[in-house]
């Protein structure tokens, strides 16, 4: 996984759901839902997000925190649903 794919997530993330306010760090391994910066509805923008940007399909079985928990694990579902 690049660090070009864990830029786009954090952009994403910053324009959507904290509306541009970059005052305060994103780390690659901070819960998303555990520190409410994501929702469930949240979470489908996100996953319409990744299906377009990198040219993936996500299955609602893949649907999960283990991959869509931290900017880390979303980096690392990408590359492996690439990699398939």
């Amino acid at each position: 996984m690049s660090d070009e794919t864990r830029d786009a997530i954090r952009t994403f993330i910053v324009d959507n759901f904290l509306f541009g306010d970059t005052s305060h760090p994103l780390p690659a391994d901070l819960s998303l839902i555990d520190n409410d910066l994501i929702d469930s509805t949240g979470i489908l923008e996100l996953v319409g997000f990744l299906e377009e940007r990198f040219a993936i399909t996500v299955a609602d079985a893949d649907i999960v925190p283990a991959n869509l928990d931290t900017i880390e694990r979303i980096a690392g579902f990408i590359a492996r649903k690439q990699a398939a």
